[in-house]
């Protein structure tokens, strides 16, 4: 019954496990493809899923999200630090590559919205580029996220957020 929000490809988990509890009305999915960089099965992560009841971790290839979510069901997805994938013959692994784009926008609710942090200026032109060839609306945007006085309000920080702007990178 209550609103789902899913980050794919959240890591630890760090993120999602602060706004759960910020945000008990929501319901947050984790999805990491990853063994190695998924929070660790272990007595804490146990113990958090137990007690923050509206936490859900789910090992998963996010290629398969329309086949695990229903069309509109969700009603944001993060993409918080996604790997860049640089080269050019590695375009459609990147999170924000048109076909995964295409995915999102078949779970996403009508008024649904993609939320998207990165230090990495080629990944975030990439995405503007796709969003707007594939028909996105783009409601908010900055190159300095926590110089931005409106979109840094209620800002919950990821690990890669607190390292990147530690060293004095922007967040975009």
């Amino acid at each position: 019954k209550n609103p789902i929000h899913i980050e794919v490809g959240m890591g630890k988990g760090r993120f999602l496990m602060d706004m759960a509890v910020l945000a008990p009305e929501i319901n947050y999915v984790g999805i990491e493809m990853y063994d190695s960089v998924a929070a660790p099965r272990s007595t804490e992560t146990e113990k958090l899923e137990t007690e923050i009841k509206n936490l859900f971790f789910i090992r998963m290839d996010a290629r398969q999200l329309p086949e695990v979510f229903a069309e509109g069901e969700v009603d944001r997805i993060y993409l918080n630090f996604s790997d860049p994938w640089p080269k050019d013959r590695h375009a459609k692994r990147r999170l924000t590559s048109h076909e995964f784009l295409a995915r999102y926008e078949k779970i996403l609710k009508k008024d649904g919205t993609l939320e998207f942090k990165t230090d990495n200026k080629i990944c975030l032109t990439s995405l503007l580029r796709d969003e707007n060839a594939e028909g996105w609306e783009l409601t908010a945007f900055t190159y300095d996220l926590h110089h931005d006085v409106v979109l840094s309000e209620g800002n919950v920080m990821t690990e890669y957020e607190r390292k990147f702007s530690s060293i004095g990178n922007p967040i975009l």
